[in-house]
């Protein structure tokens, strides 16, 4: 088996590397049977005839055998090697750097390279050349290069100089950081993402007791939640918000509900949640549960009558609230809200974009992940490959970084509720512009991905956590 046809059955999602070892095994089976044969064909007779030539003859046809065999298994050896880096590509660049993919049309992680090898052409036209060879189809062009595997991509410099090579499937971004390592910055040219917006246009003068604690949104004093403190009342909007910082907690949660405190949704006042009545629904146009706390269960079962769904106790609730969690982080989310992520087979959530592409990191697995953009909710699928995007559709497509001003003056990230997808740069200026006090950057999604694959796993388990429930 040749080089290239070894290449073509070890694509880096399967196969075994060891084809030409199999050859030379043969082989030297092969020889080690010849010698055996001649050994026992002469030997005998040179013993019974008592003749010394013919035992000095077969020996020479033993020798001659064997260095025959090493020969081979040495050439075939050689012939498997591949360029070294100070070697000049077989066919020679005009003036620029180039990449060469080797790879087939049929194996996966090649059909993966195709479209990122589209983009780096176009995007890069007079910059980079970029050559996809298909070694299935023309395996005499490819054998020059060596290959081992496919796809196999190759950096060339302007004089047709090997810089570096890859075997398997790598993003736009990590060849984009690798050219700009070996000193050709093309990324600079590209126009990446530019949109920020650091101040928001006007000052939060809301007073701090309308807030949510979790999700800074407005509270409706008919749904409010408060958690009781030995620093002060803690608020937040409504039950699931509740539970979603009850999920995020690392202190000692043994009788915690005893602290916490619910609205009566028909007479406005604050009751022990654990001892309430709760109307448990569903929103008729999202299906997203919506839950309404009662101090007397009659006026539980009125409300019911008028909106249809269950009345549930305190246990039950917190039972359905912390169902469905985040794969990343482990945050408490309504699937309605959370963006769908599958991971070799299986299905979870992320509660943001971002901690949705963050399942890659926790689990080291291909994940792929549906987004719903922020804006107008069309589906954004993004999928990954070995801590990389892979593909996204719409390829327009962008993420939003909220970032929010620390005491220091340094700006760090603005939490889960601040984080997006959008199908382009107009859908995410539109939504900022819907939402004033909003304040961040625009960044890749694979930035997005990036900045999670850097965690390391201790840092992935302190992820949304919050030590301590205490007023901000």
């Amino acid at each position: 088996m040749g080089l290239l046809e070894t290449a073509l059955s070890q694509c880096p999602c399967g196969g075994d590397r060891g084809g030409d070892n199999g050859v030379a095994a043969m082989l030297t089976l092969l020889g080690a049977m010849c010698a055996w044969w001649l050994v026992s064909r002469f030997w005998p007779a040179g013993r019974k005839e008592g003749s010394t030539a013919m035992r000095r003859t077969a020996k020479i046809v033993v020798v001659v055998v064997l260095i025959a065999v090493v020969g081979v298994v040495a050439a075939i050896k050689s012939g498997g090697s591949r360029p070294s880096a100070a070697q000049t590509s077989p066919t020679q660049p005009s003036g620029l750097p180039r990449l060469v993919d080797l790879g087939s049309v049929t194996c996966i992680p090649c059909k993966l390279m195709a479209p990122i090898l589209e983009d780096l052409k176009k995007t890069y036209a007079g910059k980079l050349l970029v050559e996809f060879i298909d070694v299935a189809e023309n395996p005499d062009a490819g054998r020059p290069y060596g290959i081992k595997l496919i796809p196999t991509q190759v950096f060339f410099d302007a004089s047709g100089k090997e810089l570096w090579r890859h075997e398997g499937f790598i993003s736009k971004e990590d060849i984009l950081a690798k050219w700009k390592e070996l000193g050709v910055d093309l990324a600079g040219a590209a126009g990446t993402p530019t949109f920020t917006r650091m101040e928001a246009p006007a000052p939060d003068g809301r007073p701090a007791g309308s807030v949510c604690y979790m999700c800074d949104g407005d509270i409706d004093p008919k749904t409010l939640v408060v958690v009781q403190t030995d620093k002060g009342d803690v608020r937040l909007c409504s039950p699931h918000c509740y539970f979603i910082l009850y999920s995020c907690l690392t202190q000692d949660k043994e009788g915690f509900e005893k602290k916490v405190s619910v609205t009566d949704w028909s007479t406005g006042k604050v009751i022990p949640a654990r001892t309430a009545f709760y109307l448990y629904g569903l929103d008729d146009k999202t299906g997203r549960p919506t839950v309404k706390a009662f101090a007397d269960k009659g006026a539980a079962i009125r409300e019911r009558q008028g909106t249809g769904g269950s009345i549930v106790g305190w246990e039950t609730l917190q039972g359905k609230e912390l169902a469905a969690r985040c794969g990343f982080c482990d945050r408490a989310v309504y699937p309605e809200d959370a963006a769908l992520v599958l991971a070799e087979g299986l299905y979870t959530w992320g509660c943001c974009s971002h901690c949705a592409m963050g399942v890659a990191a926790r689990t080291g697995k291909d994940i792929e992940v549906r987004q719903k953009d922020a804006l107008k909710g069309e589906v954004i699928v993004v999928k990954t490959m070995n801590g990389s995007v892979a593909s996204i559709e719409p390829k327009t497509a962008v993420a939003w970084f909220g970032l929010k001003k620390g005491p220091d003056g340094k700006f760090v990230s603005a939490g889960c509720f601040h984080q997006g997808f959008f199908i382009n740069e107009d859908n995410l200026k539109k939504w900022v512009e819907q939402h004033p006090r909003e304040t961040g950057k625009e960044i890749t999604i694979a930035q997005a991905l990036a900045d999670k694959m850097k965690l390391t796993p201790q840092q992935i388990q302190k992820a949304c956590k919050i030590g301590e429930c205490a007023p901000k």
